[in-house]
């Protein structure tokens, strides 16, 4: 309304303007024209000030806020709502009472500019300019005003937006842990419950029977008392403390534990072998002793602990043999097959223990299979599995199981499958290849679907490539767990859909009326079973001794040929290849070559193993980069303490030319260098060098390079003065005549060229006075030849002549005596 008031007050103010300059005259309106134009620049001049002040302002304030913004973020949320609320009030405030004030302003100004309007042209202008100039300061309030407005409501609702989320998670978070609680006592009451269930009857029975068995205690004792006799009221006195005592201190689990030397004197001083007390100990004695054996056995002691089994009443505790069996099993599911080996052994003779444990592991697989306990069921699925290759259950047992996992085929029970069949496969395959075909029908089937895992199916294919070996390495029974005969075998047979009865009472303890006499009963099928007659006590001592005599000389002869036969081969390599290891990380880990020689002293070497400790030294020399003297100074230090180590190192000399060619460069470069220390400090003989034949048939490349490398390193170690020295020294001649060859004029200029070319020339002056004076040499050799040739001529001829002034001579006689014969 203020903004329409005053753009009507504008307009009449115009007209009356244009009315009074048409009757003005001409040289005021030129004099109110100049005024008029004046007055604008000078009005624009204070806009732009104004403008200018107002955005400095701005600027301010914007600082002004942010800083707010910056210093209040640190203060409660809650002061700073309550603060702006109380601001945006105040300004409120503070509007409508300049909003009123201006309003009285205006109409202030109205009325006098109406007044105003005849006292000339320039007071109308001036308030003209002055109305508009507040008009504008005042939008520019208002537009300012309502920024901060909606600034301040924009952070409160974001603020309040914030508190929300950050309470509804809170809230959430809180709830969930709530459920979560109350979700673990739920299970904890379940937990407590099912115990409650399943050993509240039994603790109750056992609570009144001991109570039953204390009154019968007290009762007998006080009959003693008034009616036996002295020793017997002496008895009474002492058995009943021992029992209670023994009550007391054994509970359902055991109780407190007893030294085996004190329950042993314990059951000694119990008189009343039928008493509850003593079958207590005894039980409890039965358990650990069945409990200790089979946690003991394995593959290579099976054969000893079946004696000390059968040794214990496994018909009273039956039960706990079977619960000890399948807690070892389940513990350690690897030695599978050596419990099933024991269950068969034991089946043979008490085939209701075979019974009872296959259906306990039958509950146990029902259990784990309806609970998704993929573990449990893994083990009872392999112990089956073994059982089955005992023949102590039935093959359709098998099959049945198999049918069930792959009934509803998932990667839980595809994967127990593929193990149960990988275990008990090739028996399967044997005794029922129709079963089998099915099963792996089966398998394909799965296997075409496609619907589980990627990893499963890969253990499909390995199965498949398994039958396909026909099952190599997974045999039925193992050769060392072969111990019962198909023929004494006795299999067993229960559905997986029967009801099964476990007969958890065979584990607890209960008083047996006829107790000594089921434990004679048991002693006597011992000695049936284990060989034990009593008609062996009855022999002669002397018989006694020949025979003790007799069995000594066999067992000394027995462990003689064990002995012999017990010496392992390691075929392996197991304790050389630790040997090594052992000397490469000396050798890396030591600071110099000092600390090396005294840690590589330490090891133990046995005889023969000395050329190891050769070997890799070169070997670490040649693995580097580039040549090192700490291993020359190694070498040559173990050359200096022992001489096995010098006459190892020339064997690695000869064998490592052998095989130069092998060698790449930089390990050619290490070795040749190495050895080259080792007789340029005379750690080694230069007799070694009578290996190396220089000649261009005899040599290869890298054999080249060797000799190369190897005589350079000398000629710097020594010099060429000393090195040639060495060479020519008349005590090795023999030594360097394969390395200086003399037997033929071209061998000869190989060696010169050769050595002339890697820069030892000088070493080469001997040899080439030899090949100058070769010729000469050679003609000698010659002339000798022929003078032996005409001395042999001459001798000839000599023998010849005298051989025909003989046989002259021998005619002339022998014409004398045909004279004197024709004279007489």
């Amino acid at each position: 309304m203020a903004r329409k008031h005053h753009s009507d007050s504008s307009s009449s103010e115009d007209e009356k303007r244009v009315a009074r300059r048409q009757h003005m005259k001409s040289s005021e309106d030129d004099r109110r024209k100049r005024r008029g134009n004046g007055r604008n620049s000078e009005s624009e001049a204070s806009e732009e000030e104004v403008r200018h002040e107002r955005e400095i302002r701005r600027g301010r304030d914007d600082g002004e806020r942010v800083e707010k913004r910056r210093g209040d973020a640190n203060l409660a949320r809650d002061s700073e709502r309550e603060d702006r609320r109380t601001r945006s009030g105040q300004d409120d405030e503070i509007e409508e009472n300049g909003h009123k004030s201006r309003k009285d302003d205006r109409g202030s100004e109205r009325k006098s500019r109406h007044e105003a309007d005849n006292d000339g042209s320039k007071k109308v202008e001036g308030r003209r300019h002055k109305d508009y100039r507040d008009s504008e300061s005042d939008r520019g309030d208002r537009s300012r005003r309502s920024e901060r407005r909606s600034e301040r409501g924009r952070e409160d609702d974001y603020e309040e937006g914030e508190y929300k989320d950050r309470d509804n998670r809170y809230s959430k978070h809180v709830d969930r842990e709530d459920d979560r609680k109350e979700r673990r006592m739920d299970r904890e009451r379940e937990r407590e419950r099912e115990r409650d269930r399943r050993h509240g009857e039994n603790g109750d029975r056992d609570k009144r029977r001991i109570k039953k068995d204390k009154n019968e205690s007290e009762v007998e004792a006080k009959g003693l008392k008034t009616n036996g006799d002295g020793k017997e009221n002496d008895a009474a006195k002492v058995q009943p403390n021992v029992g209670m005592d023994v009550v007391a201190n054994m509970g359902r689990s055991g109780g407190v534990y007893i030294p085996p030397f004190k329950l042993a004197r314990m059951m000694k001083e119990v008189e009343d072998k039928s008493s509850v007390e003593y079958q207590r100990m005894t039980w409890d004695a039965l358990r650990k002793s069945i409990n200790g054996l089979v946690n003991k056995v394995n593959s290579t002691n099976i054969k000893n602990i079946l004696p000390e089994l059968f040794a214990e009443n496994l018909i009273r505790g039956r039960g706990l043999f079977c619960r000890s069996c399948m807690k070892s099993q389940m513990a350690s599911p690897g030695f599978t097959e050596v419990f099933a080996a024991l269950v068969a052994v034991v089946n043979t003779k008490f085939p209701e223990v075979g019974d009872l444990l296959l259906r306990r592991i039958i509950l146990q697989l029902q259990r784990a299979y309806k609970r998704n306990d993929k573990p449990q069921l893994l083990a009872a699925v392999k112990f089956i599995a073994h059982l089955v290759n005992q023949q102590v259950v039935h093959e359709l047992i098998a099959l049945e199981l198999l049918t069930l996992l792959l009934d509803k085929a998932t990667d839980d029970s595809v994967e127990v499958a593929v193990g149960f069949v990988t275990e008990c496969g090739s028996l399967l395959q044997d005794i029922s290849p129709r079963g089998m075909h099915g099963i792996f029908e089966r398998f394909r089937g799965i296997l075409h679907e496609g619907e589980i895992d990627k990893r499963v199916q890969f253990l499909i294919e390995g199965l498949f490539a398994l039958r396909k070996a026909k099952f190599q390495g997974h045999p039925a029974i193992r050769d060392d767990l072969d111990l019962v005969d198909e023929e004494d075998q006795l299999t067993h047979e229960v559905s997986l859909a029967d009801n099964i009865d476990p007969e958890i009472a065979l584990d607890i303890f209960k008083p047996d009326p006829q107790f000594t006499e089921n434990e004679k009963r048991y002693e006597e099928l011992k000695k049936q079973m284990l060989g034990e007659e009593s008609g062996d006590e009855d022999a002669d001592p002397d018989d006694e001794d020949a025979g003790s005599d007799s069995d000594d000389e066999d067992e000394q002869d027995s462990e003689e040929e064990d002995e012999e036969q017990m010496k392992i081969r390691d075929e392996t390599e197991t304790n050389l290849i630790n040997l090594r290891r052992t000397i490469y990380l000396t050798i890396m880990s030591s600071v110099d070559f000092e600390e090396a020689g005294h840690k590589l002293l330490k090891i133990k070497l046995e005889p023969g193993q000395e050329m190891e400790l050769c070997i890799m030294l070169l070997e670490c020399c040649s693995q580097e980069r580039t040549y090192l003297r700490y291993y020359g100074l190694l070498g040559q230090r173990f050359c200096m303490i022992n001489k096995i180590h010098q006459e190892n190192f020339e064997t690695c000399f000869v064998q490592q030319y052998s095989m130069i060619h092998r060698l790449e460069t930089n390990k050619l470069r290490n070795v040749a260098k190495f050895f080259a220390h080792l007789l340029g400090t005379d750690a080694l003989p230069w007799n070694v060098l009578s290996y190396i034949r220089l000649t261009e048939e005899d040599t290869t490349s890298s054999s080249r390079i060797f000799i190369k490398i190897l005589f350079q390193e000398l000629s710097e170690h020594l010099g060429i003065r000393l090195l040639n020295e060495r060479l020519s020294n008349p005590s090795m001649q023999d030594s360097f005549d394969s390395i200086f060859p003399k037997d033929n004029p071209k061998n000869t200029r190989f060696a010169i060229n050769f050595f002339t070319s890697i820069g030892l020339g000088g070493i080469t002056e001997n040899l080439r006075e030899y090949l100058k004076n070769m010729p000469r040499l050679i003609m000698q050799q010659q002339k000798a030849i022929s003078e032996s040739e005409s001395g042999s001529d001459s001798s000839s001829s000599e023998s010849e002549s005298s051989s025909s002034e003989s046989s002259e001579s021998e005619s002339e006689s022998d014409d004398k005596h045909r004279k004197k014969r024709r004279r007489h």
